[in-house]
This record gives structure tokens, C-alpha cells and sequence, in this order.
């Protein structure tokens, strides 16, 4: 497929390319009829002149043009026309302004907690429509979910999709491995329960920044799909509500007895889950919270995306005056960086010393046994904001992020060690330390 800007697509005057993959590419067209911008998806129609991959583009296109004017849905992109002629092949879409949901599966730009349920909410509730409609889209995944206007949901690419009406064969093993089912795996008859389980890993991708399964091939990726439980959630984003780990883990079971049985019920628990969502100190965006972290010493060294990381895993607290952090003889699960305010450490009621922003404490039970007793009391004497971060959650971060987090905790082991050698020659003038 040539390189060049088409002047026009068919009766569609061409505005410049969207994108393109490995099947299609994608135009910003005019409809000369309406005036409205719309999206033209040309097929490509032989790309190696291998006669099964022509087979299965052709296949790909009758899916979506058997689906013309069928779907209509406030978050489904509509297709609207449907040509294949001599020339080429071709889909007519609403054309959404926005971008995919790829791009808030990083750790550098996930979104809220609260915005991602509804948005997984909205396109359950669209799939659901969809069901009814006798389509199941079969590659569900973050790239066929456009958004608009922050909270403007549309799912698109239904060229996998089993539709009962259409009269064209259904092409097999169609899906992105990642996002598959352990019955897409293994080819076996699909409901719409692919795409229940399809969207919870949306959603755990969503909320973490990470896959449920992820392996350096093919081989090995289908297998964790198929035999490995996937870790909850929490675990690499510690502090999400207590219901998200339940909802989503069941999305994701294996057996379609234990999943899921409908959408309906899949939207309730996300329905359910958002009118009691609890976002502790909404009024900090993790923009102010990113602002809050970067300038301190302690984070010399890291990149942004391992800052967007530390922002993933910890855990934000605001404490009044004269809260006890952490208690001498209390065990222990991790540590805490002070962002603003002052705490007093302190050991059997005597006062050592006094922490200001930018301080981290109680790092010493990262490398110790989690049993390990506190051996400090540290209190606020101000109105403090903390970040903490579970042991449990640093071991799970990516090998960037935790070789960073071992260079701070060893540049602050050498200062300390700096300042208790100066304590000790001040206590004894006169003499070496």
C-alpha cells in the first residue's frame, strides 16, 4: 500500500492519515453528504501475496461491513458505510478525536481509579449491547478502546468479532495473546464471556500499569493464560479499594463458571464499587504528588517513569499534630518518605533527632526480616504528609525502580554513618572518631 496522501476515498475527500496497522490504514475523511468528519479504514488487500493472509484481510473486513448500521451505541464507534470494488476495500466510521487507552497503561500516565471504572463500566455496559446484538468482539485490549473528552468511552475494531447473522466463516485464533482467554487459547467456542475476561485485564492493566501474565514468548504467555493464577492487583499498586482486587480477579477466571456470568452483574459490582470509591486526598493530584517527590535528594537519580512508579506503589497519609508513624517495638512492613511537615524520632522517650521534608525513614526493614520489631518511635510535631511503601510493593516493582531505591537507601546509610561519626567526635574532643 503506497506511502502517499489519497486525494479521495472513493466520494470522501481525504484530510491526512490517522494511523495504520498491520492489516489497514486509517484516513480523516469529509463526508461530502453530512459535512462531518469521519474515519476510512482501507484494507489492504495483499500485502505479501500470500493467498491465507488475503484470505483472512477478507475476513477481517466482512466481520466490521457485515456490522454496518447495526450497532448503534453511545460508546461503540458506528460503522457507517462499507465498499469493496475492484480498486479496494474499505469502512466509513464516526471518527473519534482522541487517542486509545494504550497510552494510560504505563506507569508515567495511568489514570484515576475512579475514572477507570467508569470507563471499564461504560464499555461493559456497551458489550453488553452488543451481546444482544449477536456480536461478541473477541480482541477486546487497550488499543480498540478510544477516548474522548477524558470520560468519552468507544470501543472500536470489531473485525474479530463472531456475529450470528453474518454468513461469512469466523476466522479461529484471532486475539492479542495478552489480552486472550483460556478458551480463545484453546479454540474453543466462544460467549461473551471472552470479553468479560478480555476487559479485566484492561482493567488490572488499567489500574497497575502491568499485565496479569506477562512472558518472552508466544509459548509462554498462552501458558501462565491457561494454567497460572494471576496476582491481585493491590499487590503491585498498594492502597486500591479492597473491592477492585475481588472484581477483578473473578473477571479473570479461568473456569467461565467462576467468572462473570453476565455483564450485568460485572457492571453492578463496578457500579457498586464507584458509589463508595474512596480516593484518599483527592485534592492532591498525582501531578502535585509528582511535584512533591522530584526535587528531594532521596530521588537523585531517577527518571520520570520510575518517580510515576513510586507514585503506583505508595501510599499517601495526612496526620495531625502528634500522630504516632511508627511505634518502637511495632513490627514493621515498610518504610515512609516525609513530604511535608516534621517528625521527631524518638527511642525509650528520649528525643534524637528531628526529620524535615524530604527525610526517609524506617527503610532498615526492607533488607531485614519483616518480623523485625521497630527499634524507634517517630511522631508528628506538625500536620505531616507521608508517602509509605510496603516492602511487599518495592519487591514487586520493576529491576529500574528497585535499583534505584537500593542506591538511595545506600546513600543514606553513608550519611548516616557520616553523621554518627561527627556526633562521636564531638563527644570526645581531643580524639580521633
Amino acid at each position: 500500500m503506497s506511502d502517499v496522501l489519497p486525494e479521495r476515498i472513493g466520494k470522501y475527500p481525504v484530510i491526512r492519515a490517522l494511523g495504520r496497522g498491520s492489516t489497514s490504514r486509517v484516513y480523516l475523511a469529509v463526508d461530502p453528504f453530512s459535512g462531518r468528519n469521519v474515519a476510512i479504514k482501507v484494507i489492504q488487500r495483499d500485502p505479501t501475496g500470500d493467498a491465507e493472509l488475503r484470505r483472512r484481510f477478507h475476513s477481517l473486513f466482512l466481520n466490521e461491513a457485515a456490522l454496518t448500521g447495526k450497532l448503534k451505541h453511545p460508546h461503540i464507534v458506528a460503522i457507517l458505510d462499507a465498499v469493496s470494488d475492484a480498486d479496494q476495500s474499505y469502512l466509513v466510521m464516526e471518527y473519534v478525536d482522541g487517542t486509545t487507552l494504550e497510552k494510560h497503561c504505563s506507569f508515567d500516565a495511568l489514570l484515576p481509579i475512579d475514572r477507570v471504572v467508569e470507563l471499564v463500566f461504560k464499555a461493559g455496559l456497551a458489550l453488553a449491547y452488543a451481546q444482544h446484538q449477536g456480536v461478541i468482539h473477541c480482541d477486546i485490549k487497550p488499543g480498540n478502546l478510544l477516548l474522548a473528552r477524558e470520560t468519552e468511552l468507544k470501543i472500536s475494531d470489531f473485525g474479530a468479532a463472531h456475529y450470528t447473522a453474518a454468513t461469512h466463516t469466523y476466522l479461529m485464533g484471532i486475539g492479542s495473546p495478552a489480552y486472550m482467554s483460556p478458551e480463545q487459547v484453546e479454540d474453543k467456542r466462544l460467549n461473551h464471556q471472552t470479553d468479560i475476561y478480555s476487559l479485566g485485564v484492561v482493567l488490572y492493566q488499567l489500574l497497575t500499569g502491568k499485565l496479569p501474565f506477562h512472558a518472552s514468548t508466544r509459548e509462554s504467555l498462552l501458558y501462565q493464560i491457561l494454567v497460572m493464577d494471576p496476582v491481585p492487583p493491590s499487590l503491585h499498586r498498594p492502597g486500591l479499594p479492597a473491592g477492585l482486587d475481588r472484581i477483578v480477579l473473578r473477571a479473570l477466571a479461568k473456569s467461565r463458571e467462576e467468572r462473570y456470568a453476565d455483564w450485568y452483574e460485572f457492571a453492578r459490582d463496578l457500579e457498586q464499587l464507584f458509589e463508595h470509591l474512596h480516593v484518599p486526598d483527592q485534592d492532591l493530584s498525582d501531578t502535585a504528588r509528582f511535584s512533591a517527590l522530584r526535587p528531594w535528594p532521596f530521588f537523585r537519580g531517577f527518571g520520570d517513569v520510575e518517580i510515576w512508579e513510586t507514585l503506583r506503589i505508595g501510599q499517601w497519609h495526612r496526620l495531625p499534630v502528634g500522630a504516632i508513624v511508627v511505634r518502637e517495638g511495632d513490627a514493621g512492613d515498610g518504610f515512609f518518605v516525609l513530604t511535608s511537615g516534621e517528625v521527631l524520632v524518638s527511642r525509650a522517650g528520649y528525643p534524637i533527632e528531628t526529620l524535615l521534608p524530604g527525610h526517609c525513614f524506617g527503610e532498615i526493614l526492607y533488607f531485614e526480616d519483616r518480623s523485625t520489631p521497630r527499634t524507634t518511635t517517630i511522631s508528628a510535631t506538625t500536620a505531616v504528609l507521608l508517602m509509605e511503601i510496603k516492602a511487599s510493593a518495592l519487591a514487586r516493582a520493576s529491576p529500574a525502580c528497585q535499583v534505584q531505591y537500593n542506591q538511595s537507601f545506600l546513600r543514606l546509610l553513608v550519611k548516616r554513618i557520616e553523621r554518627l561519626q561527627q556526633r562521636l567526635a564531638a563527644a570526645t574532643p581531643g580524639e580521633e572518631p
